[in-house]
């Protein structure tokens, strides 16, 4: 019922918009004399603020179209390489390139409410130097109940089902969201002694355990029944769309959650919006209009995964107490041994605060010390773990210099891993405790 009265709400607020999309277009017309007085272009900037609040935003193109690679400008080409009811694992290829031994890596975005293309600037940090991959979730409203449920174990059959497909010569990057499942998979794959274990694992950001230490976000989990989860966010997809029946967590209650974690954030920001508009600063409203036709672009999440992710890492935190079952199998990170693995975390993180990913190393207790690193990054929240000046200019970086030094266990690579790094001072960290347990910070 929520689904629809939603759907009706846009539906009747669709007149306004084509009223505000029409007056910013009158007031913006370079024919008309009022355009150039302060009058027209406050009309046009209020107009243009307000269809932009309104606009219904679809899934966003990648528009990665090309790359440079040791000093040439290549194209980049995107390839569906496996299919799946709630999936595409995306390739990007660098034309005149399918020869390279750049290192292979499989980018595991979150089914978390925003779509793949959130990681738009990860992947474009990523492509000079890495043949690189990403999985690709679908909206679920748009898959038919008829290829049955999709929950946590699902998604973890996803990823080793794609490690497999690309072979043992891959690297997997988490971000967030699916480290969880990303660290079952390959602990599960190390178990079952299979010949395609990742080469290394990158773990970002992410509530690997909630526990270590708490924010708003994983204290709300914690103090709320999954009965309520349940009954407050879960709706049933209309008929009229193609997963009509199936249920779902809707993107457009995932959007709520995000906006109310910081709303005069949101609305100084379109505040400035206007004032850019009316200034006619339109590096800035773009900058603006583009993060914003991302961060509001928001696809449904098939209710059994939401609430599974919500019970098994949120609530009751089966993997670091040891307890985490993959249809009926136990889950031991203890048994990774060959990959390596390389966890990065923000500062300033208040959603996976520093901690909460850096336990993987205590849960991965048997790959060797020399296989293992940590990286703290200074100044930096969220989303500045994978986007933006930091990511691009210190944390790429650092993950392309381990991902490297694993393409071989020479005493040589391990010394270029670090030699590598000048900038860096190793500094030991109270939180993450044991043999081998470091961190990288900046000076």
């Amino acid at each position: 019922m929520l689904y629809t009265f939603m759907d009706m709400k846009r539906a009747a607020m669709q007149p306004i918009n084509v009223l505000a999309t029409a007056t910013k277009a009158t007031y913006s017309n370079p024919f008309l004399p009022i355009s150039y007085t302060p009058f027209g272009r406050g009309v046009a900037a209020a107009a243009n603020v307000a269809e932009d609040v309104m606009r219904r935003r679809h899934r966003p193109e990648w528009g990665l179209q090309e790359t440079v690679c040791e000093g040439k400008t290549v194209s980049v080409r995107e390839d569906i390489v496996v299919s799946r009811p709630f999936c595409d694992l995306l390739h990007f290829a660098r034309e005149g390139l399918e020869n390279c031994t750049d290192p292979k890596i499989l980018v595991v975005a979150p089914m978390s409410g925003h779509f793949a293309t959130l990681l738009r600037g990860t992947v474009e940090a990523l492509l000079p130097e890495h043949d690189v991959y990403v999985t690709d979730w679908q909206d679920a409203k748009l898959v038919s109940p008829q290829e049955g449920g999709f929950g946590f174990d699902d998604y973890v059959e996803y990823v080793i089902d794609f490690i497999r497909f690309l072979g043992p010569d891959v690297h997997v990057m988490a971000v967030c969201q699916p480290v969880p499942p990303v660290t079952a998979a390959v602990s599960l794959m190390a178990s079952w002694d299979d010949p395609a274990q990742p080469k290394s694992m990158i773990l970002m950001g992410a509530p690997l355990d909630s526990r270590v230490a708490e924010t708003d976000v994983t204290r709300f989990a914690e103090t709320h029944s999954l009965d309520m989860f349940e009954r407050s966010v879960i709706s049933k997809v209309p008929s009229y769309h193609p997963g009509g029946g199936r249920r779902v967590y809707p993107g457009f209650l995932q959007l709520g959650a995000f906006m109310s974690m910081n709303p005069s954030r949101h609305v100084n920001a379109h505040m400035r919006y206007f004032t850019h508009l009316v200034e006619g600063d339109g590096d800035s409203a773009e900058a603006h209009k583009t993060f914003y036709d991302e961060y509001l672009a928001v696809m449904d999440v098939p209710a059994e995964f939401y609430l599974e992710t919500v019970d098994r890492v949120f609530q009751r935190h089966l993997l670091p107490k040891g307890e985490l079952r993959w249809r009926g199998e136990l889950v031991q990170p203890e048994a990774i041994q060959r990959t390596a693995l390389l966890t990065i975390e923000g500062e300033k993180d208040d959603i996976s605060a520093p901690g909460q990913t850096a336990i993987a190393h205590d849960l991965c207790s048997n790959i060797p010390d020399n296989k293992k690193q940590h990286y703290l990054q200074k100044g930096v929240g969220h989303y500045g773990i994978f986007n933006g000046r930091r990511w691009r200019d210190e944390i790429c970086p650092t993950i392309a210099t381990f991902v490297r030094a694993q393409e071989t266990n020479s005493p040589i690579a391990r010394f270029a891993r670090f030699a590598s790094l000048p900038l860096l001072n190793w500094r030991r960290q109270n939180m993450i405790t044991g043999p081998g347990r470091f961190s990288l910070t900046r000076n």
